[in-house]
């Protein structure tokens, strides 16, 4: 009986142990389709800020899913990095504008550490941008003037969760949600207190094109004294 129990638990191993040799050659043999495209130091804005919405808006023409989509990167107080995805809802040309909730885990770490970055990847162009700077909060007219434009599902969305925090199952968040909309019924929804914007003024771009042969073209733009210095960087 026991050599018998063993044996299965070997075979459970053996198999466990293929399945992660399949996934590893399958990530190893894992090749994008590079698209056509360069960026040459002759061919790229001198500001970067119009470099980058000529790019969106070409994902944006495209129709891809989600081209303000952009992962956050951000650090504690410990020096333990984190990274989720937010979506960029207002760019100007001193900085790109998100919103979240103000006592989540990223407002703390940002509220800790201003310095951040964000990237932007459109797999459809084969292009990244990486976009480091500092993070300030935007005045509360703007927080208000935008939470005015959300959706009514949105806006109760805000106020229902309360982020990071941890909550006993899904039914206590859908009940605090439906009770807040009984709540609101028929009468505008203030912003809440907890909830804004934060701006990232960048210090860097890096402009990244996918080419053949892993020959990328990487293009950085570097902020020197309210200047723009454009470098090249190897692949």
């Amino acid at each position: 009986m026991r050599q018998t129990i063993y044996f299965i638990i070997g075979i459970v191993r053996l198999i466990k142990f293929m399945d992660k040799i399949m996934l590893n050659k399958k990530l190893e043999n894992l090749r994008g389709e590079v698209y056509k495209n360069e960026l040459l130091e002759s061919n790229v804005a001198e500001n970067p800020f119009v470099q980058f919405s000529a790019w969106m808006n070409e994902a944006l023409d495209a129709e891809i899913n989600h081209p303000n989509a952009m992962t956050l990167a951000t650090v504690s107080d410990k020096g333990v990095p984190s990274a989720r995805t937010v979506l960029l809802k207002e760019l100007d040309d001193t900085g790109f504008v998100f919103f979240t909730n103000y006592e989540s885990e990223k407002a703390k770490e940002l509220e800790n550490n201003h310095n951040a970055s964000i990237l932007f990847f459109w797999k459809e162009f084969e292009r990244q941008v990486r976009i480091t700077g500092i993070v300030e909060r935007i005045t509360r007219e703007e927080s208000e003037e935008y939470f005015i434009s959300r959706p009514l599902e949105s806006k109760l969305g805000a106020w229902a969760s309360k982020q990071s925090s941890e909550i006993p199952n899904r039914e206590y968040l859908e009940k605090k949600y439906d009770d807040l909309k009984e709540k609101y019924s028929g009468t505008e929804i203030p912003t809440p207190s907890f909830w804004g914007g934060y701006r990232l003024l960048p210090n860097i771009f890096e402009f990244w094109q996918g080419r053949e042969s892993r020959l990328h073209d990487r293009i950085k733009y570097e902020k020197k004294e309210n200047e723009w210095r454009i470098i090249r960087l190897a692949p």
